[in-house]
């Protein structure tokens, strides 16, 4: 039996309370001046192991950058670093109860200023629960699945309000949501002449999300799809599933998922059970564990008809900033081609960093910090000028599309994510 509501004035003051004890618990609660802290701390959770581990390395290295290229500070505090890894050997990916365990270090530790994370949608949708109970600032650089912030195409019923359980916003993301990556995916293979598209989801919140949302932007475009499947991650091959998109007449196929999901046996089995299709992925995909057959990647006759959809841009078609950042990084790791979201984990640390120095004195406090980060208006970045609504969305909706070339992603174009108006 479902409980009956309390009143509303009843459930303010509960919400209040514990808003109170859980900031109170953690390093979020008001300081004293008198005995300011002089070092705060970020936290960071991604991928270090599994077939994501290069991916999340290349995010990791672009905070450090970041934080390095401000000497460790941020306006009168000195701050620090902590990085911790939200997967298990076991798992071989995320793992629910890894990133509970990172979520709540950070709500435990008196330092804690912002948390950075995560990669995956599903295993932000566990942390940020928690750190929400606690007041503690939450920036992702990868995040991309809408009902994390909207309840808009793609989310899933309770979305996003089951994620804020005191009733405030405390995460935000610097990377464009799902509804943006559906457009771009649907633009692109409308782009390249498909008329019959077979869509397969991971089952993941991600995958399903923005398979929801490929369906609903080649609506509003008139592409056609003919079937939203899902697909078992664990299984041996995928035959039966090829068999299934064969026999429909398809002539695009598009995977909405993540490497993890067994993404590099469907494109295999994809590119020999249909040999004249086109094959598009997401952003889930773009990394070298997908890419790079030395890696363990698709092989040279899937790459050659696969086309990927991933928020970063070349660094031809960035400003002065964002190409100070490929040349930066490339000096520091001695890498020219970082992994797509590297630039993306620089600018959440950058964003952090700034919103610390812009709260001044109480730069020390997550809910002076919170509220610079969910002010952020026109700012200027690598990644260009953006500013950050009130869901806590960025307002960026370019998408790269990447061939795949020697093992590489290789940068074809430029294409608009954002939603046609009605009228």
């Amino acid at each position: 039996m479902q409980r009956a509501r309390p009143p509303v004035r009843t459930a303010a003051l509960w919400t209040a309370l514990a808003v109170s004890l859980a900031t109170a618990l953690s390093g979020c609660s008001d300081t004293d001046p008198a005995a300011q802290r002089q070092t705060v701390t970020v936290y960071t959770s991604f991928q270090l192991q599994g077939p994501q581990r290069t991916l999340s390395e290349g995010i990791v290295n672009g905070i450090r950058l970041a934080l390095d290229q401000a000497g460790g500070r941020a306006g009168r505090f000195d701050v620090a670093l902590r990085s911790l890894d939200d997967a298990t050997a076991e798992a071989g990916r995320w793992d629910p109860g890894r990133t509970s365990a990172n979520a709540r270090q950070a709500v435990a530790d008196p330092t804690a200023i912002a948390y950075l994370g995560e990669f995956n949608s599903g295993a932000s949708a566990i942390s940020i629960p928690i750190l929400n109970r606690a007041g503690i600032p939450q920036v992702s650089p990868g995040n991309t699945a809408v009902g994390l912030t909207s309840p808009e195409a793609g989310a899933e019923a309770g979305e996003p309000d089951k994620y804020y359980p005191t009733g405030q916003r405390t995460y935000l993301r610097v990377v464009p949501r799902d509804t943006v990556q559906g457009t771009a995916l649907a633009r692109l293979m409308l782009e390249r002449g498909c008329k019959r598209v077979f869509l397969l989801n991971d089952r993941e919140l991600f995958g399903a999300g923005l398979a929801r949302n490929v369906e609903a932007a080649a609506q509003d475009i008139g592409l056609r799809i003919l079937e939203n499947r899902e697909m078992d991650p664990r299984a041996a091959n995928y035959a039966d599933l090829v068999a299934v998109a064969a026999a429909s007449q398809a002539d695009c196929v598009v995977f909405a998922g993540s490497t993890p999901s067994n993404a590099v046996q469907l494109f295999r089995d994809l590119a020999a059970g249909l040999p004249g299709a086109w094959l598009f992925g997401p952003d889930g995909v773009a990394e070298s564990a997908f890419t790079d057959p030395a890696q363990g990647g698709i092989p040279a006759e899937a790459a050659a008809r696969t086309l990927i959809t991933a928020p970063t841009l070349s660094p031809a078609h960035y400003g002065p900033l964002g190409q100070a950042f490929f040349e930066d990084y490339r000096r520091t790791y001695g890498d020219r081609s970082p992994e797509p979201y590297a630039i993306y984990g620089y600018e959440a640390m950058s964003l952090v960093l700034d919103a610390i120095e812009r709260a001044g004195a109480r730069g020390d406090e997550c809910a002076a910090v919170l509220e610079q980060l969910m002010r952020t208006q026109d700012r200027s970045s690598v990644l260009g000028t953006y500013s950050i609504d009130e869901r806590g969305d960025t307002t960026l909706t370019d998408y790269g599309v990447y061939r795949v070339t020697g093992g590489q992603l290789e940068f074809a174009s430029v294409i608009r994510g954002d939603r046609p108006t009605a009228g």
